[in-house]
């Protein structure tokens, strides 16, 4: 059926409008077009989550801008340094309840919690809608909430956990604790995986399908250290042989790469926002650059991702680096770059990882020697066969910080995991206290939602 296409933007822009308020603050939209009739169309409700995915890339925690967890872990870890007050905050670890891009980051992801929400509600009810679609837009839906919950628990702790629309009861929702929430990621990805199927939607890597369910549980598995599910579910991933390569270091990150398992389109006719930390002509930069000692002293000899990763150039005196993963400028055409948010390279080291951990040493030294080989390093397997599980841990988290730097927070995330965060910054940040492992909760959540208390230290 030929869907009008006004109806479809005044669909989209209601959607929008309703995103960009707090869901949990907000009174329940009044307008014409209700909910209901939404999921009775099966081109407006696909409009709908797809939406989604534009918010998610067009700004915020997943953008990978200058407001994106990519840039906010990297500055509050040891890879980037901020050069405006705002970014500063975050270098300095000052963050303080107040801050603007932890509300805004907050206020993002409960966003999408949302809009998840009503959507697997919507489709649910819906009696239009093919049992094909509605299966893949459940499934969607059931991943995009895990997502988001998985970075609202690593940021913050103890979250309230929203899984209706319902406006007033979630304006006074409590915490939920971790382990609990986890549960419900765990319940979603599988729901996700079972609903999903083998094949992307699209020609192109930027709705889910089952393997990018399968990369995030292979993930969420990894932080809840159950080894034997980390390396049961990225060697799902990884066994996809067909599907998801390791390529070449400069052409990993753009659009629909074989080592892509998901990336976020941007906005049409633009590229990832990630190319703001460019450094353009001769002045010093405004937003953020890597740490020198980062860009210098974490790569080993010849390591060829320094090389193709890591820039450098010189105002008034001063050298500034800068990362080289993305290349293309937002606005330069024709588009080449999409945001990263899952690759076949986590999935190795993910799978080395698990396997250490289970003291399949030789399976983990296989794993991180892919890593390596790429790099144009040493193999673990030729220059340390004996190698200790003790001192293999150590080489895979060192491999994860030079493959992974400035990703999604890769690197502030898994120095929490690995109980290394205080070791690792207090000699590096002079105002490092143990309680800035986790972000405070926005100020305007404290007093809006009385049953939402701040997290300690704040």
């Amino acid at each position: 059926m030929k869907v009008n296409i006004i109806l479809i933007f005044t669909i989209m822009a209601i959607s929008s409008l309703l995103s960009c308020k707090k869901f949990i603050e907000i009174d329940p939209p009044k307008n014409s077009l209700v909910p209901e009739s939404v999921y009775q169309n099966p081109e407006l409700a696909t409009s709908v989550l797809l939406g989604i995915y534009q918010q998610m890339a067009a700004s915020g925690f997943s953008s990978a801008d200058n407001s994106s967890i990519s840039t906010l872990c990297g500055l509050t870890a040891d890879e980037l340094i901020g050069h405006n007050p705002v970014l500063q905050s975050a270098y300095q670890n000052l963050i303080i309840p107040e801050n603007q891009t932890i509300g805004g980051i907050w206020a993002g992801i409960y966003n999408r919690l949302y809009d998840a929400n009503a959507l697997i509600e919507g489709v649910t009810g819906s009696i239009a809608i093919t049992p094909t679609l509605k299966a893949q837009l459940e499934g969607e839906a059931y991943f995009i909430r895990a997502y988001c919950y998985f970075y609202l628990i690593n940021l913050f702790g103890d979250v309230p956990l929203i899984l209706t629309s319902d406006y007033k009861a979630n304006s006074a929702s409590p915490k939920s604790s971790t382990d609990e929430i986890y549960e419900q990621i765990v319940k979603d990805l599988r729901l996700a995986e079972n609903l999903l199927p083998e094949n992307y939607p699209k020609t192109e890597r930027v709705r889910p399908n089952k393997a990018v369910v399968q990369a995030l549980l292979s993930r969420v598995f990894l932080y809840k250290s159950d080894w034997i599910n980390a390396e049961k579910y990225s060697t799902l991933v990884i066994n996809r042989t067909s599907t998801y390569k390791l390529v070449a270091l400069d052409a990993i990150f753009l659009k629909n790469s074989l080592e892509t398992i998901w990336q976020l389109m941007p906005n049409a006719n633009s590229n990832s926002r990630a190319s703001f930390l460019l450094i353009t002509g001769t002045a010093a930069p405004s937003q953020a650059s890597l740490r020198a000692d980062f860009a210098t002293q974490a790569f080993e000899a010849n390591d060829q991702r320094k090389v193709a990763w890591v820039k450098s150039m010189v105002a008034n005196g001063v050298t500034y680096y800068y990362p080289y993963k993305y290349r293309a400028l937002s606005s330069a055409t024709p588009v080449t770059e999409y945001t990263m948010v899952l690759r076949l390279a986590e999935q190795f080291l993910i799978r080395a990882d698990a396997r250490a951990q289970l003291n399949n040493l030789t399976g983990a030294i296989e794993d991180v020697d892919l890593i390596r080989s790429r790099a144009v390093l040493p193999l673990i397997k030729t220059t340390n066969p004996g190698i200790s599980q003790t001192d293999l841990l150590n080489v895979i988290a060192r491999e994860r910080r030079v493959e992974l730097f400035t990703e999604s927070g890769d690197r502030w995330f898994n120095l929490k995991r690995s109980n290394r965060l205080n070791a690792t910054l207090s000699g590096l940040k002079p105002n490092w206290k143990s309680n800035y492992v986790l972000f405070p909760i926005p100020f305007s959540e404290i007093r809006n939602n009385t049953n939402i208390s701040q997290n300690e230290g704040y």
